[in-house]
């Protein structure tokens, strides 16, 4: 595992302790080995506990945070300028993009003081080897595109791309989604990453293999398809292996548009929430143990997947039911097996093309792009921008925009709620909920102690929690990883603490991710009843 040869490790966004604790462990054994850790979040997690300097910043203010960096690493003339000058293009209109965030307006915009911010960013320009990490902290905000173009600047700009123990490395939220995407489960891309707009090529392919013309117009993505039901164009939904109706933000809204469908299919190997709104519901295969197949990694690592169990009762196999249901839309497909399905993806995917599921298995798995039977596969992505020449395009530089967050804080609603995992639970806890922890603890809203005194709160008092959506209720519980003004909570238990019904449905308009980690919210205090209140002080004079 590269990141324990790291000299440096960046989490940004990213409280991998709780949410990829198998990769935690790799970065423990770095820290071990000499390397350093700065984490940059606004809570002080279970990561930051194990960080030689936590970057507590306020929430949505990444981009600032980013671009003060950069400026402080080009100012200090610790740029690599040779990479900049032979694998990379706009640095020259980057550099102008960035001179406004000194130190002081840095400090000033985020709330990181500017010695840290100083530390952070002469360590890591000066790193041999440096990772910088990132998840959804990152991405689910109203620009979390912009967020990850401000941190591949930051790679960029000091050449930790594309070689050993340096890089940028996304930790992918859930399992296979890499793979998902890979696959195509985008609206611009047909699998392999083909655009489906631009590549014409690519497309007419598809056209021969399938037989069918393909529209050379990107679809919907989900946020999309949500706006689509509130217009009256979208009517009909296929929903495989996803449980909207407890995960969107708004979600009070989105159950509001699921139920208002024409025609709604649930293919699922639980009755979820949204599986109860469905018209149709197609019990399917746990694939990591039902189903043959692949699976990739965050690394890009393609592995086999092999079935150990037959699906219970009526569950089927996810491709045998997306078979029946194209042979009863008048589509033929035959009966294929995972293979073969796998070898029409890989004639027409060139980055799997040399992926046989022989040669998977022959070497634990394969990095795409893997191009030909005699392909070893590609340890570093963008390895090719230390070829001589450079192989392919010059890598970017994006300026980016600093944009707080959309839901403001106010008189009115005047904290700043965001969202995570913890280590126990999964999502909205269809698959973890089914089975006990001794982790688990029912779900609170956690305060600072400065926010505790001042609203005079004791940890276990109910609360009501408002946002400009909604209002829940939920236990409040003293948290010492808060700063004041700041609150957590997670999605891991809708049926008794429905968080994303405050959560706001503003979405980044490039991919379609909600702005879950940044929620203005008001805490009141519960009255209770006179009588009650006399009850219990009679109880305790009793006492």
């Amino acid at each position: 595992m590269e990141a324990e040869e790291a000299d440096v490790i960046i989490l940004w966004g990213s409280n991998a302790r709780e949410a990829h604790p198998i990769y935690f462990h790799h970065v423990l054994k770095a820290i071990h080995n000499g390397a350093r850790l700065f984490v940059v979040d606004p809570r002080k997690t279970a990561s930051a506990q194990w960080a030689d300097t936590w970057l507590g910043l306020d929430v949505g203010t990444d981009i600032a945070l980013a671009n003060t960096i950069a400026r402080e690493i080009i100012h200090a003339g610790l740029a690599n300028v040779d990479f900049i000058n032979r694998a990379t293009s706009g640095f020259d209109e980057y550099a102008n993009s960035v001179e406004p965030f000194t130190l002081e307006e840095g400090e000033r915009l985020t709330s990181v003081p500017a010695a840290l911010i100083r530390s952070l960013a002469h360590k890591y320009a000066k790193a041999d080897r440096a990772q910088l990490c990132w998840t959804l902290g990152i991405t689910e905000h109203h620009n979390g595109t912009d967020n990850v173009f401000a941190l591949i600047n930051l790679a960029l700009l000091t050449g930790h791309v594309g070689k050993f123990g340096s890089g940028i490395v996304p930790l992918r939220g859930q399992n296979n989604v890499q793979g998902g995407g890979d696959m195509g489960a985008l609206p611009n891309k047909l699998p392999g990453f083909q655009d489906i707009e631009t590549d014409i090529q690519a497309r007419l392919r598809f056209e021969t293999k399938w037989g069918t013309n393909i529209p050379a117009k990107r679809g919907w993505h989900l946020s999309q398809m949500f706006d689509a039901m509130e217009r009256g164009e979208l009517r009909s939904l296929y929903v495989i292996g996803e449980n909207p109706a407890q995960s969107e933000a708004n979600v009070s809204h989105a159950v509001k548009l699921l139920e208002g469908l024409e025609h709604l299919v649930v293919q699922d190997i639980f009755l979820t929430k949204t599986a109860e709104l469905a018209t149709v519901v197609l019990p399917a295969s746990a694939n990591w143990v039902e189903s043959e197949g692949t699976v990739t990694s965050s690394e890009r690592r393609v592995q086999r997947v092999r079935k150990a169990l037959d699906p219970p009762g009526n569950a089927r196999d996810d491709i045998g039911i997306v078979c029946d249901i194209a042979r009863r839309l008048g589509h033929d497909w035959g009966n294929p097996t995972a293979e073969e399905v796998w070898d029409e993806l890989r004639s027409l995917s060139p980055i799997h093309a040399g992926m046989s599921y022989k040669r998977l298995e022959e070497l634990g798995g394969i990095q795409w792009p893997c191009r030909d039977e005699n392909d070893p596969g590609s340890l570093f992505l963008h390895g090719r921008l230390w070829a001589e020449p450079v192989e392919g395009p010059l890598a970017p530089f994006t300026p980016v925009e600093f944009v707080p967050a959309i839901d403001t804080l106010s008189e009115e609603f005047p904290i700043r709620l965001t969202t995570g995992r913890r280590l126990d639970s999964f999502n909205t806890g269809v698959q973890s909920g089914g089975f006990t922890s001794p982790l688990r603890k029912p779900e609170t809203l956690n305060l600072s102690p400065e926010d505790m005194e001042k609203y005079g709160l004791v940890s276990g008092e109910i609360v009501s929690i408002s946002s400009r959506r909604g209002t829940i209720q939920a236990p409040v519980l003293l948290d010492q990883t808060l700063r004041p003004g700041l609150a957590f909570m997670t999605f891991h238990f809708p049926d008794e603490v429905d968080t994303n019904a405050l959560t706001i449905d503003a979405w980044d308009p490039k991919s379609g991710t909600s702005e879950f980690k940044a929620t203005a919210i008001r805490i009141d205090k519960i009255m209770k009843p006179a009588s009650e209140t006399k009850s219990n002080a009679k109880a305790e004079a009793m006492a």
